[in-house]
């Protein structure tokens, strides 16, 4: 498997004043960051379009300990080789979610996980690209995976946000989120596969939040 990772987010620079000691107010803005929202979380797909993703087969699953969600894939599957279609070696599927948190409080995503499985002839190759922006932003957030055959298993790929960006205060914004299988079968004549699809398994996408009080 042969990692080659791009990510690109368009930040605001800031000047740090440095001191010897910690002034009270930011010692503060770091334990509120570390701290989670005592009211309801939740988090649900509004839109979901693309060859990998139909109709009522993505969902959004807020974690009960209200650090992050994950998006489960029922049908994203891309395939290349023995009787595949020629048109589903490349499958995307661009998720809209929409988080509400309780009053007071904000949030980014610190860290996405992507998870799948892939079997792979050998001199096959394929690519996981993803990603992801707030709905009106210019920052965006992207990560690509390549693996190459003979493989056959899970795996697991993780992308850490060099920088966080919160929602602004008292606003609903849609987290967009656009994922890419691809495969590219080679001169092998059997088939190779890899896809997000719960039924096989622990599948899916995990974003992480970093919590903040406005």
């Amino acid at each position: 498997m042969t990692r080659t990772r791009h990510t690109a987010l368009a930040v605001l620079s800031t000047v740090l004043a440095l001191s010897l000691s910690t002034p009270a107010h930011a010692a503060a803005a770091e334990a509120s960051a570390t701290a989670v929202p005592e009211g309801r979380v939740t988090a649900e797909v509004i839109a979901a379009n693309g060859s990998g993703c139909a109709p009522g087969t993505a969902a959004v699953i807020a974690n009960a300990d209200k650090t992050g969600f994950r998006i489960r894939y029922h049908d994203f599957v891309a395939e290349s080789g023995g009787s595949a279609d020629p048109t589903d070696r490349r499958k995307n599927c661009q998720v809209g979610v929409l988080v509400t948190v309780p009053a007071g409080w904000t949030f980014a995503i610190a860290e996405a996980e992507y998870r799948g499985r892939a079997r792979l002839s050998a001199g096959a190759t394929a690519l996981q690209r993803t990603n992801y922006y707030w709905q009106g932003s210019s920052a965006n957030s992207s990560t690509e995976e390549t693996f190459a055959g003979p493989y056959n298993g899970y795996w697991n790929t993780s992308d850490v946000a060099p920088a966080l960006i919160y929602t602004p205060c008292s606003e609903q914004r849609v987290l967009n989120i656009n994922t890419e299988l691809r495969v590219d079968g080679g001169t092998s004549p059997a088939r190779s596969v890899m896809s997000m699809r719960s039924s096989e398994g622990d599948v899916d996408t995990l974003f992480n939040f970093s919590w903040r009080q406005c």
